[in-house]
């Protein structure tokens, strides 16, 4: 299973990796773990997508690497004032601007900038000059989990499979930008026990969103739907009286070998999609309550 694509671009000395690395760090970009060993030190930032492209006649003008945003302007302003801040040696901040280029339309309706904050690192910021292609403006939330919080709920029982939902979710948060700090995880016994620590969770006013995580697999009685039963309803009926969003990745598999690949072995991970639909409806939620897009 694909799960993320890195560009690794080294960076020649220890004065350009600091200014790339200040640089991205300026313009918002979330941190990835990074690495510090002896002759060797990555800089790592993460996005909430990644894309590779092949392009086969008119390439566009731009940057090997693209980078796309809801707000160019401000992305632009804040390229800008970085520049003036960072001059190289020698060079007054005027100077520096000259490496950032203006905003500019493009021929596939989006508009652009290229900037250089070290030689030979050229990145363009692009983004849609209609987001929607002419359809009714919807309204949707974003990925980024920036300044949000949330409490993960995860069942021990069948815990082969629940672990690596657990990975996914922790996963899908921290790389969407979420502090480790503002990640609560909630281990219960199992599936029973995971609406009533959701509902606790909820309704302490301290989460923005609750990522429900289980493993039921049928047996030779009832006993499966029962209990999947009463967890699908507590979970809901939790969210519906706190309105704090709960999102649902409570496996119900008719055997081990069907829940594990749901869990990251061939089906993608759950748990992984559970907590980017928690952070969705977190900033729908925000934007809903603001009267519209933030």
């Amino acid at each position: 299973m694909i799960k993320g694509i890195s560009f690794l671009r080294p960076a020649g000395s220890a004065a350009a990796y600091d200014r790339l690395a200040g640089f991205f760090a300026a313009l918002g970009f979330a941190p990835g773990k990074g690495w510090q060993e002896e002759g060797s030190r990555g800089a790592s930032f993460l996005a909430p997508l990644g894309n590779l492209e092949f392009v086969d006649g008119k390439f566009p003008s731009t940057a090997d690497i693209l980078v796309e945003v809801t707000s160019l302007d401000s992305v632009h302003q804040a390229a800008e004032a970085w520049l003036r801040a960072h001059p190289f040696p020698g060079q007054s901040g005027d100077a520096a601007v000259s490496q950032l280029s203006p905003i500019a339309e493009t021929h596939w309706c989006s508009r652009l900038f290229t900037v250089e904050p070290e030689p030979g690192f050229r990145f363009s910021f692009w983004a849609w000059t209609d987001p929607v292609k002419g359809k009714p403006v919807a309204l949707e939330g974003d990925l980024s989990a920036v300044g949000m919080k949330f409490a993960v709920v995860v069942a021990r029982w069948n815990a082969v499979v629940t672990d690596r939902l657990l990975d996914g979710a922790l996963d899908a948060l921290l790389r969407s930008g979420a502090g480790r700090s503002d990640i609560q995880v909630v281990r219960v016994p199992g599936a029973w026990e995971i609406a009533g620590a959701a509902r606790t969770c909820a309704a302490g006013g301290h989460v923005d969103a609750v990522v429900t995580l289980g493993c039921l697999l049928r047996g030779e009685t009832a006993h499966y739907e029962a209990i999947y039963n009463e967890v699908a309803r507590g979970i809901g009926q939790s969210q519906q009286e706190t309105g704090v969003p709960h999102t649902f990745g409570v496996l119900t598999c008719e055997t081990l070998e069907q829940a594990l690949d749901r869990a990251g072995i061939k089906g993608g991970n759950k748990g992984f999609e559970a907590a980017t639909a928690a952070i969705e409806m977190v900033s729908l939620r925000r934007k809903i309550e603001q009267g519209g897009p933030a």
